[in-house]
């Protein structure tokens, strides 16, 4: 007599969602102003167009790009929105920040593209653990999404889940 196995996983009907799917994609690269500041404390602006008319934006190209300063100094707003204008023909995104803010951002971007009406009442699984280092602005940001429409949030493995949220 041979034994017949059930996957009551896949029969569950619980759909997983695996946030590294979400994540940036392709080449980061952080444009620090203080590459031009006068003695590492002044943004001259004469010099500072003539030294990004000068740059090479191609090294640019397809990649995600954060805007900063990590210098302590003072920066006009301007600055950051004219590194910005000679960035936009080629980079895939622009933001201000860090490298932690343009992953932020991007992976924001992303989850808020999700058709969460596709989840209605459906138990949905966020997956948990894998490769990638997810930042939890995500964990929350999809929550947050998903939840007037989802039957239920669960976290981790379909296999061994932390409820997070279920309708009632």
């Amino acid at each position: 007599m041979q034994e017949t196995f059930v996957n009551k996983v896949a029969e569950s009907g619980i759909v997983t969602i695996n946030l590294e799917d979400f994540y940036i994609k392709g080449d980061t690269a952080v444009f620090d102003l203080k590459d031009f500041l006068f003695m590492g404390l002044i943004l001259k602006e004469k010099d500072y167009r003539a030294a990004l008319l000068a740059t090479d934006w191609q090294m640019y190209a397809e990649k995600n790009i954060a805007i900063t300063c990590t210098a302590d100094a003072i920066i006009p707003v301007w600055a950051y929105m004219l590194a910005a204008s000679y960035l936009q023909p080629v980079a895939k995104e622009i933001i201000f920040g860090d490298e932690a803010a343009l992953i932020n951002a991007v992976l924001l971007k992303n989850i808020n593209k999700i058709q969460a009406e596709d989840y209605a009442d459906k138990r949905v699984v966020i997956k948990g653990c894998g490769d990638i280092n997810i930042p939890e602005t995500a964990y929350v940001a999809i929550t947050h999404h998903l939840r007037p429409y989802v039957k239920s949030i669960m976290y981790g493995e379909p296999c061994s889940t932390v409820p997070i949220y279920k309708k009632k």
